[in-house]
């Protein structure tokens, strides 16, 4: 029992690390893009509020490679909890398990990824919108 307690403790060690950087790009992408939002009212440069649209997408990426990540690993880890202590070898590989998995780009656009970097594009593109406007002189 000794060596499953050890192999499933590794898998569990990988998908905290892949969770817990899913939340540091979460919050990276709300700072970079609110960093852009300011520069780009405090010198009144339209293209900050352009530059913006790449960590978001970047960062919307990055967290779906983490998910779908996160993901493998949680089936081997299921795989691994059902194994016999003599089967148990330490192995990290999760190739067997990516038709058990959605693709990445299906878990890029998942409900949860959509809700959180959904919000932050459109809120790129409302900003982007009201700012080309009052530079054309709206009222």
């Amino acid at each position: 029992m000794e060596k499953k307690l050890a192999h499933l403790g590794m898998i569990q060690g990988i998908v905290n690390r892949l969770s817990h950087n899913s939340f540091l790009l979460k919050g990276w992408s709300v700072i970079l893009v609110s960093a852009m939002f300011a520069l780009a009212a405090k010198d009144a440069q339209l293209l900050f509020v352009y530059l913006a649209y790449f960590p978001a997408i970047a960062f919307w990426c990055l967290d779906g490679y983490f998910l779908h990540q996160e993901r493998l690993f949680r089936k081997l880890y299921d795989f691994v909890r059902e194994l016999s202590e003599e089967d148990i070898d330490f192995s990290m590989n999760t190739s067997s398990f990516k038709d058990e998995v959605q693709l990445w780009n299906s878990v890029t656009f998942s409900k949860t990824l959509i809700a959180f970097h959904g919000v932050i594009l459109v809120s790129i593109i409302l900003v982007t919108s009201i700012s080309i406007y009052l530079k054309q002189g709206g009222n």
